[in-house]
């Protein structure tokens, strides 16, 4: 079967081959990024983690900066060091919309790649939708030419067809899945961002 499946590619128009190549393309870099972000978040709530730790039992933001300095994806700490070195603030108000600022940035980081995740969860179909409509009009074509609507001459544009349907699928699946259960884990760290800012006015003016 899969000799078979691989046999239509090779032998598919240019147009479907086309098809074949862009939803193989979307699909190579949609797991690369879902494999970046797993890594990624999975490093930022362990980073995160011993951050809250250290931070919860040293007094002094100074001695804190300096202990955090290795913790480089989790956004907590990385929020925390922004600030911190910047030092640009002189009343509780002006501290408050730095955070926020540095927030937007830390959120931003988080969610960087999962707009191509979308993509390609909305686009992917519709492009293998492509591919099936033009290799269905082939076969059309192909029968007008022979004269005949036997099962040997439409069988293999139908087949050549219904992969092109069944890549966009294949391509979108995961890159849905995926962009709903990290753009999850984006929110809840958005969530943890604002909850720790209101903890870290406190820390840093008291």
């Amino acid at each position: 079967m899969e000799h078979s499946v691989i046999q239509l590619i090779l032998q598919a128009g240019l147009v479907v081959k086309a098809v074949f190549l862009v939803l193989l393309i979307f699909s190579i870099i949609s797991w690369a990024i879902i494999f970046y972000k797993w890594r990624l978040f999975s490093m930022a709530d362990k980073e995160t983690n011993n951050f809250l730790r250290i931070f919860s039992s040293t007094l002094d933001p100074k001695d804190l900066y300096v202990s955090t300095k290795r913790f480089n994806i989790s956004p907590l700490a990385n929020l925390f060091r922004s600030v911190y070195s910047e030092k640009t603030y002189s009343d509780r108000d002006e501290l408050k919309r730095m955070l926020k600022r540095y927030s937007v940035l830390e959120a931003s980081k988080l969610e960087k790649y999962l707009n191509f995740l979308a993509t390609t969860g909305s686009t992917t179909p519709f492009i293998g939708l492509f591919g099936t409509v033009w290799g269905i009009m082939n076969t059309f074509r192909g029968i007008g030419g022979a004269g005949s609507a036997s099962l040997a001459v439409v069988a293999p544009g139908i087949a050549e067809a219904l992969i092109a349907t069944a890549l966009g699928l294949v391509a979108a699946i995961p890159a849905v899945v995926a962009y709903n259960y990290y753009l999850g884990r984006v929110n809840r760290m958005i969530v943890e961002l604002d909850d720790f800012s209101e903890e870290l006015v406190d820390y840093i003016l008291k």
